[in-house]
């Protein structure tokens, strides 16, 4: 679905992307990860058609230029900051950002219902969107962006600021798209989202790929061992191992565990390990 091929991209002196190639799969959940500055945003103006490489090549469909306006109405995108008008009720929103795409009539009318009930919204379509939690301007943000179909949909932190119930309504409508086979591109710095919901995961750094994988073989390859809180008769002890329940029994053999605590590997401790613990301003 999309391909980069040696991307790069210059603001002045400073090289944003460098020399970049990712590929992502048809009806695969992509996540982009990296620290702030690390190249997410710029890369992702460059797929949607909205930057324009300095080197290197961009396609979607196998072929296509998102600069050609056929490619672009193949693409949703859920930007960070909200594309609402909260002055408007969430129908009218719908109606307006459907009649952009080239959508009436009928057609229009179905998919506004559709989308609402993706987003479950359909209890609160004539209300103005001023009146929404934050969580579902959120959610009409990602109905609007499904409005005319995508094939692929790009959403660029779509959980920031939202409540845990809203939080996991989101993550609930991204797995209903991935089952219907749209491709989804997604940004987070909550390393737990990516961990639960992404096939594929690729991390920038100043504008490089330094990973990528799945889930599974980068906690695997960049996770670390599992850590265990042991406390027996004897005191508390801190262990890191690769093999936690065989260490469990080892220790349970000579004295009675009293208490345990295990921290397991995860897409964090992998991020953190490849990208480093310094703070990124």
């Amino acid at each position: 679905m999309v391909n980069l091929k040696n991307v790069t991209k210059r603001f002045g002196a400073k090289t944003v992307v460098n020399d970049l190639s990712l590929t992502i799969a048809r009806g695969e959940l992509f996540g982009l990860l990296g620290p702030n500055g690390a190249g997410k945003t710029t890369t992702i103006n460059i797929i949607v058609g909205g930057l324009l490489p300095d080197a290197g090549s961009i396609t979607l469909q196998g072929s296509g230029s998102p600069q050609d306006p056929n490619i672009k109405r193949l693409i949703g995108i859920v930007p960070q900051s909200l594309a609402v008008y909260e002055s408007l009720t969430a129908y009218e929103n719908l109606n307006f950002f459907g009649r952009l795409y080239g959508l009436q009539g009928s057609d229009l009318t179905s998919s506004i219902q559709r989308v609402f009930e993706l987003v479950n919204l359909t209890d609160r379509t004539k209300d103005r969107v001023k009146t929404y939690s934050g969580g579902m301007k959120r959610r009409l943000n990602i109905a609007i962006a499904l409005l005319h179909r995508p094939s692929l949909l790009i959403l660029d932190e779509p959980t920031v600021g939202v409540d845990p119930q809203s939080r996991n309504a989101i993550f609930d409508t991204l797995r209903n798209l991935r089952a219907e086979g749209c491709t989804t591109l997604l940004t987070s710095h909550y390393l737990e989202e990516a961990q639960q919901l992404c096939d594929t995961v690729a991390i920038l750094d100043e504008g490089k790929l330094v990973a990528q994988g799945t889930v599974e073989e980068l906690i695997a390859r960049h996770g670390g061992q599992s850590i265990l809180t042991v406390e027996t008769s004897k005191g508390k002890s801190r262990i890191e191992t690769h093999e936690p329940v065989q260490e469990i029994v080892r220790i349970h053999a000579e004295e009675p565990i009293i208490s345990l605590k295990m921290e397991s590997p995860s897409l964090e401790k992998a991020f953190l390990n490849i990208t480093g613990k310094h703070l990124r301003d």
